[in-house]
Formats: structure tokens, C-alpha cells, sequence
């Protein structure tokens, strides 16, 4: 049995992916009710977080088995005496996993409530404490130091700085008020920092705010698994077509042993500029970030200018990733979907568009889970 509701779309959003799951083929194969059973597993699968949290080591400052010691030890910390493995992914020799534990379904709820969006509510359950601007509300008399009982509002129907809030919340684990309601809701303009500290989360798993960040980065498998297909070189000029946050990026450049030249592009200034950050704090030198459409970046003619960055002449590269714009459907955990069937729909031309874009010997197109529009 489910210990959150299963992913709740948009009615047209749940025709459109009925129609695509039950198709044809996989009825035939497996029959109408496996092929059912195993739909409403996916969709309970996806309202719950992943059974480990996965941890890419920089294997440019540190050998794996160093961080993993570092990192073990920094978690018994966090989980005061139990025992938590980090394990060594079997196949991806830089990758480590932490087991989440949970859900715990006996954790005492406290009359103090303090209700977080969805976003925020995703974080806690995958380790995170609650920062200020996630708070929606909280109960009226609530001080720094008090217990709360922390739930997600899935729905985002409750108003900032609501006293109470009796609409469809979810539990997720109690914490340690960092801040007064009053100081919380200032009137002089919205707070940052830490606002409740998680004691006990529903789902256990480590909090990585600023943990080991030169040696760590964290990112969900698929990603990780894709730099390797891509098995860039060291010496080789690699192009990341739609590279914020820089995961893929950093993890390219790490691979290449930061040796040689990787083109990273984004059209969005503050995701370019979290690119850089990243590269920065994983003391990476061969990144190169741009502002640039990934659908022009082709030059069709051949100028007299030399120029570093984009648009460039086919065959520039070497290598190039494409992870496209998507839905971002798949991604883990996620109780309810909110875009509409236009908007999921939409990615799909965009997908094709920046596909066609020539101008590499190879061209890598990732396909996890969340790419349902490609």
C-alpha cells in the first residue's frame, strides 16, 4: 500500500498518458490487467522518493573511496549513531548511493503545523531542510524552538500566512522551528534562510547543504548514466547544447580529466551563470559557458572572424549532448502534475527543432523517463 496519494494530473494530462501507456503492443504482451496494474504502480512509484539518494564524486580533486569516507562519516553525523551505508554503484565506478529509509508511518504529529509548497515539500523528502521562502503558512502561536509537524501543500491552494490550513496537505515529518511566525511573515519583506530544521522526516535520507561541496554532486542516476554513453576524451572539444545546471557538464569535463574544451549553452543568463558557479566550485577550468539559443547555434556560413563562442561552423565538435527541454513528468517525488495537456505537448516541436541541429560527427539525444513528449 501507497504511504503518499499516487501523482494526480490534469483530466486531459491522464486521458492523453492512459492512452499512451495502454497501448497495443504492451496489452498484448503482458494482458489488459497487467498492463493496468502495472500503469497504477508507476504512478504510486512516482509520488514517492527513490530508494537511494545518488552522489556523483569528483574524481578531479578525489579518488572515490576518499569522498565515500569523507561522506560516510559526515552522515553518521547527521543521523546521530544509526548506521547508514554508502554503497558503490556496481557498474558506475563514480557514483555512490545512500539508501533512503522510510516512509516511517509511526512518527508522532504535533499540534504546531507549519505548511510548505509542493516544490519545498519535495526537497524535505529528499533530505532537505525547510528554507523561508517554502513556508506558506504556519499555526498562529508558533516560536523559534518549538516542534512542528511540517506538511506539503500539494495542491497550492493554501494563503500565505494563513493561521490554519484544512485543504489536502501531506505529512512529512516534524522539525525544530528556526524562526517566530512574526519573523517568518516580516512585514519588512521576505526572509531567506534556514526555517525549520527536520528531526524526524518521514523519508530519512542526508541533507547535502554545503556538504563536501567541492568533492560531491548531487544528481539523479539517468543523468549520470548518460555522460558515460557519451564517453567523452580527454583533448576533445565537446558541445552541451542545453547545459544549466551543469550537471552533464561538470561530469564531461571530470571524465575528459579536465582536459580539453567543453562548449556549455543555455538562453536563460541565471542558469548560465549557475553553470559557472558549479564549474567553480568543482574546480573545473575547461568549461566554457554561453548565453545562446541551442536553435542557432549552427553558422551556416563560414566568416572571417575567429570567435570562441557560438554560433558555430558543422563540424566543430567532436561530441555533442542534447538533453532537451522537457516535461520534467518523471521526475521523483511529485504528488500532483499541474501543467496542462498544451503545455506537455509543447515541448515536442522544440525537442525536434533542436535535434536537427547539425554541426557534429555524433549526437547524443537523452531519453529518460521524464522525456514522454519526444
Amino acid at each position: 500500500m501507497s504511504f503518499f496519494p499516487k501523482i494526480v494530473f490534469q483530466h486531459e494530462v491522464e486521458e492523453y498518458l492512459t492512452k499512451v501507456f495502454r497501448n497495443n503492443e504492451l496489452i498484448s504482451a503482458l494482458g489488459t490487467q497487467e498492463a493496468e496494474k502495472k500503469y497504477q504502480s508507476l504512478l504510486s512509484h512516482l509520488s514517492h522518493p527513490p530508494a537511494f539518494t545518488t552522489v556523483r564524486v569528483n574524481t578531479h580533486l578525489a579518488s572515490v573511496q576518499h569522498v565515500k569516507k569523507m561522506l560516510f562519516e559526515e552522515i553518521q553525523k547527521q543521523f546521530k549513531g544509526l548506521c547508514v551505508p554508502v554503497l558503490e554503484h556496481p557498474k558506475l565506478q563514480d557514483i555512490l548511493l545512500i539508501p533512503v529509509i522510510g516512509p516511517r508511518p509511526d512518527l508522532k504529529k504535533h499540534a504546531s503545523e507549519v505548511i510548505v509548497g509542493a516544490q519545498c515539500g519535495y526537497a524535505v523528502l529528499r533530505g532537505a531542510h525547510v528554507y523561508v521562502p517554502g513556508i506558506v503558512s504556519t499555526s498562529r502561536f508558533v516560536k523559534a524552538g518549538d516542534l512542528v509537524s511540517v506538511y506539503s501543500d500539494i495542491e497550492g491552494k493554501c494563503k500565505r500566512g494563513a493561521k490554519e490550513f484544512n485543504g489536502v496537505k501531506v505529512f512529512l515529518g516534524n522539525g525544530i522551528s528556526e524562526l517566530s511566525r512574526s519573523e517568518i511573515f516580516s512585514s519588512s519583506g521576505p526572509l531567506k534562510g534556514l526555517g525549520i530544521r527536520m528531526i524526524e522526516p518521514v523519508y530519512l535520507s542526508p541533507s547535502f547543504d554545503n556538504v563536501l561541496p567541492s568533492h560531491l554532486f548531487l544528481q539523479n542516476l539517468p543523468s549520470v548514466v548518460v555522460s558515460h554513453v557519451l564517453n567523452p576524451q580527454p583533448g576533445e572539444k565537446i558541445l552541451d547544447m542545453c547545459a544549466a545546471p551543469g550537471g552533464k557538464t561538470t561530469h564531461i569535463a571530470t571524465l575528459m580529466h579536465d582536459q580539453g574544451e567543453v562548449i556549455a549553452m543555455d538562453k536563460i543568463a541565471n542558469k548560465v551563470k549557475k553553470i559557472k558557479q558549479n564549474a567553480e566550485f568543482l574546480q573545473l577550468n575547461c568549461i566554457k559557458a554561453f548565453c545562446y539559443d541551442g536553435t542557432k547555434a549552427l553558422l551556416v556560413e563560414k566568416t572571417e572572424d575567429k570567435q570562441e563562442g557560438p554560433p558555430f561552423l558543422p563540424e566543430s565538435f567532436d561530441r555533442i549532448l542534447l538533453d532537451a527541454p522537457c516535461s520534467g513528468m518523471g521526475q521523483r517525488p511529485n504528488m500532483a502534475y499541474s501543467s496542462t495537456l498544451k503545455e506537455v505537448t509543447s515541448y515536442q516541436p522544440l525537442q525536434r527543432k533542436l535535434f536537427t541541429v547539425p554541426g557534429s560527427i555524433r549526437v547524443l539525444l537523452t531519453s529518460q523517463l521524464q522525456h514522454i513528449c519526444c
